[in-house]
């Protein structure tokens, strides 16, 4: 039985691969993913000193 070649995925430009999180008053990220933007900062709550981060989940640099 031979093996069939797996499909080739779509490349994608490292620069454009950002993430958007909840940066916790504690230092950390909030525990769970995000589908975009605007999603997270309806999740996040300012008042109690959190924040939206945006970075690049290649280098997990900030953005």
């Amino acid at each position: 039985m031979v093996a069939e070649p797996e499909p080739e995925l779509p490349w994608t430009d490292p620069r454009e691969e950002i993430e958007h999180s909840v940066l916790l008053p504690t230092g950390r990220l909030a525990p769970r993913r995000f589908a975009n933007r605007a999603e997270a900062e309806a999740w996040a709550r300012p008042e109690e000193g959190e924040q939206v981060v945006s970075y690049n989940t290649v280098c997990e640099c900030e953005m």
